[in-house]
């Protein structure tokens, strides 16, 4: 008898636990999955997510501009950032700004037709902070070199 258990159970759970952002969203951009990590990470609870436009988590300027590739992707049923990283902003429930790094996993059906994208997200707020401060520390000590 194998007492592991089953496949969906196992996925189902390594989901709803993990520590990261695990979203989906439908092509029009609806979000259907909303895991703990994502209601850590942008102080959306599940139920106040799902239902609701990705637009939630996505700076007004960078809207446009997200969804002329989110809809291209739907529609070419190809993205760059499956193996690639993105590093984009993103808002919390409370406006306050932090940004994101992410993978995108395209969900397809029999067909090849996507049904939508799933977003394996990761809040780097403090790494860029950091790597911000340490870009203008480098400046201004590159622009006292060239004052001697």
């Amino acid at each position: 008898m194998n007492d592991f258990p089953n496949h969906q159970w196992l996925c189902q759970t390594i989901v709803d636990q993990a520590p990261v952002a695990v979203i989906f969203g439908d092509r029009q951009g609806i979000v259907r999955l909303w895991n703990a990590g994502a209601e850590a990470m942008f102080g959306w609870t599940a139920a106040e997510a799902v239902g609701k436009s990705m637009d939630v988590i996505i700076p007004e300027k960078h809207r446009p501009r997200h969804w002329e590739g989110y809809d291209r992707v739907m529609e070419s049923g190809v993205t760059k950032y499956g193996r690639s990283v993105l590093a984009v902003p993103a808002l919390t429930k409370d406006a306050r700004r932090i940004s994101i790094e992410f993978n995108v996993v395209l969900i397809k059906d029999d067909g090849g037709r996507v049904l939508g994208a799933a977003a394996i997200i990761q809040d780097v707020t403090a790494r860029w902070e950091r790597d911000k401060a340490l870009r203008a520390r480098l400046a201004e000590l590159e622009a006292k070199r060239k004052q001697i």
